[in-house]
């Protein structure tokens, strides 16, 4: 993992920008997560942006007090608005270069806070891609964002939490594929396969 601060912009930007293309018949639509829709996705994303901005500010409370549910996520009627701007609160937060030292709190765990960082740069990146994939819309990342994704990953073994366990892919698959395979997802999801 890279020990120096990464910007969590460029990850959260991407989310955002894909925000137009998702309508209202689509958050009903399955998602690469099992049984997890673009709705409770988008909510999970956004009780997520929370917790991180508050673990980066180390204001420790009921957002950093237990992890967002994916499953049973709940997306408001002003979701449009509240999820951006949860967004660039996470990203301000983190830009803060004391978010990355000491110690904080996210989803109910103590930890480092470069850890934390880059645990919400895993999520950003990894539901960026579920979102893309869900909704039909291209996903990029950054070389940087991806090998840290990848690395973070790595240092959990076989576990299967949080995401699901690793699935098999090449040693040379492109990076992006190697980096969601190891976060439970399989490369080639497509809605309806």
């Amino acid at each position: 993992m890279d020990t120096q601060p990464l910007d969590l912009e460029p990850a959260a930007r991407r989310i955002t920008a894909q925000l137009d293309a998702v309508d209202d018949a689509a958050l009903g639509a399955a998602t690469p997560c099992p049984g997890v829709t673009v709705g409770a996705l988008l909510a999970h994303i956004e009780g997520l942006a929370v917790a991180f901005r508050d673990a980066a500010r180390k204001e420790p409370g009921p957002a950093t007090d237990s992890a967002p549910s994916v499953e049973t996520g709940v997306l408001g009627s002003g979701w449009r608005t509240t999820l951006p701007a949860a967004l660039d609160g996470m990203v301000a937060a983190w830009r803060a270069p004391d978010a990355w030292e000491g110690m904080t709190r996210a989803g109910g765990v103590d930890l480092p806070g470069q850890v934390a960082g880059m645990v919400a740069l895993n999520e950003l990146v990894l539901h960026g891609w579920d979102l893309a994939k869900a909704t039909g819309q291209p996903f990029d990342a950054d070389e940087a964002h991806l090998r840290n994704t990848l690395a973070l990953l790595a240092d959990q073994g076989d576990d299967p939490a949080p995401f699901g366990p690793p699935v098999p892919v090449a040693d040379d698959a492109p990076l992006l594929d190697r980096a969601v395979a190891r976060g439970g997802r399989r490369p080639d999801w497509r809605p309806g396969a």
